[in-house]
């Protein structure tokens, strides 16, 4: 995917759920993976044009699996001149010695979140970009279909009233194979993922069974994110389309 589509994709995103508002500092939550680095990299361009100014963070939660090192996120954030938070947690002694939960994603999840939005909130920022592609919303609404009975999938935007925060996710319309191109033709490295479950998560089960559907039914992915778009489920924000 050329920048200039993907800048394309994340600003229709932006103004059709009316992401941005003037003089908000936005961070970007970076993982280290090829979705967050493509994000911080597209808002940073963004960043510089955009009408409504806002400032450009990053934060990264260092959840303390051994060998994860964020210093080339650091790095990154340098050399497109944005500051960097990282938070630094045990979150992985607690969910795998401590709780030995069976489900660690949630659990980890949960508390990743809260542990970025303290700091968000002592920070002064009061939105987090969260880089969820178009894929990752027609899995969590396949993932919901199975395992709770029901149509749904997180929302562009959503307001944290107990910490304070305004979650967007600016490259809702963006195909994940797009952004890896992206993300390859830019150079930019990301950084491995030392997780002992990553690769055999319920997520990844939705992941290849969509793929599956998808080569056997050509075109079903598009057609279930326009269900997903189109589905008005209460807690989405009405669409600002011209």
């Amino acid at each position: 995917m050329q920048q200039q589509k993907l800048l394309s994709l994340i600003r229709q995103a932006i103004e059709d759920y009316n992401m941005i508002e003037e003089g908000d500092k936005i961070a970007v939550g970076v993982s280290g993976g090829k979705d967050s680095l493509a994000l911080l990299h597209a808002m940073k361009i963004l960043n510089r044009f955009y009408p409504k100014k806002f400032e450009l963070y990053a934060i990264t939660c260092n959840v303390g699996f051994e060998g994860m090192d964020f210093t080339g996120v650091r790095k990154f954030c340098e050399s497109i001149n944005v500051p960097y938070e990282q938070v630094d947690t045990e979150i992985a002694k607690i969910v795998f010695e401590d709780n030995k939960d069976e489900r660690p994603c949630s659990l980890c999840a949960k508390l990743r979140k809260g542990a970025m939005y303290k700091r968000l909130g002592e920070l002064g920022i009061n939105k987090i970009a969260y880089a969820h592609n178009k894929d990752d919303f027609i899995e969590t609404a396949l993932m919901s279909l199975i395992y709770e009975g029901r149509f749904y999938a997180f929302p562009p935007v959503t307001y944290l009233p107990e910490a304070g925060v305004t979650v967007i996710r600016p490259m809702m319309y963006a195909p994940e194979k797009g952004v890896a191109n992206f993300v390859i033709n830019q150079g930019i490295k990301v950084v491995k993922n030392t997780c002992p479950v990553d690769g055999s998560t319920k997520r990844e089960y939705a992941k290849q069974l969509m793929e599956q559907i998808n080569r056997e039914n050509p075109g079903t992915k598009d057609r279930i994110m326009h269900a997903v778009v189109n589905g008005r489920f209460e807690d989405w924000p009405e669409v600002h389309r011209n």
